[in-house]
């Protein structure tokens, strides 16, 4: 149940000139209620629903990517990321992203204690678009990818996110889009690390 009353700061005028009012039973507004405050409700409820970019990351001691018997991307030592972009997504999602990832400290330093981030280690990141990490398969046993980006949405953020690792001086081998892969990789640890840009995980 939503009211007035639970909204942080409702005794304020929420430039209406009167203060908002919401059915206790509904998201149905009353007679005299205030717009602004009502598109803002709305807006924050639909974002607890929204997806954001996704990333896998896996600590890894070798990894590489296979395309028709060909390796397209390969590294030893350093990160294997799975990326997944959301309908809704925009560059900031993959400068967050690009961000955590390069700053992870989960390689063991003298000590053996997770203290170093991957250029510190002298490693690589290979990153591979995974539009199956928005696979839904709460209904039924075909799993629903609606939540995914369109392909071309998609290719957009993955070079940016790849592009933008590069630009921080690491090397980035990637897969190749759209293709059918097959990703071999030793994880070091294991060590496996779920992102999301917005948080929620």
């Amino acid at each position: 149940m939503v009211t007035a009353a639970s909204w942080p700061g409702s005794g304020r005028d929420y430039g209406c000139g009167r203060q908002p009012k919401v059915s206790e039973h509904s998201w149905d507004p009353k007679p005299g209620y205030c717009p602004f405050w009502f598109a803002c409700m709305t807006l924050a409820a639909l974002s607890v629903y929204a997806f954001h970019m996704r990333a896998v990351v896996q600590r890894v001691s070798r990894a590489r990517v296979i395309v028709e018997n060909q390796t397209v991307g390969d590294i030893r030592n350093g990160l294997l990321v799975l990326l997944g972009v959301a309908a809704s997504d925009a560059e900031t999602d993959a400068d967050y992203l690009v961000e955590k990832i390069c700053a992870l400290r989960i390689f063991e330093d003298a000590n053996g204690k997770m203290n170093l981030d991957v250029s510190q280690t002298g490693g690589a990141i290979l990153a591979v678009s995974q539009f199956t990490l928005y696979g839904d398969a709460r209904r039924g046993r075909r799993p629903s990818f609606d939540d995914a980006a369109r392909p071309e949405a998609a290719r957009q953020l993955y070079e940016y996110f790849v592009e933008e690792i590069r630009k921080r001086g690491l090397r980035c081998e990637t897969g190749q889009f759209q293709a059918s892969m097959q990703v071999e990789l030793v994880n070091q640890g294991p060590v496996t690390i779920l992102l999301d840009s917005q948080k929620q995980f």
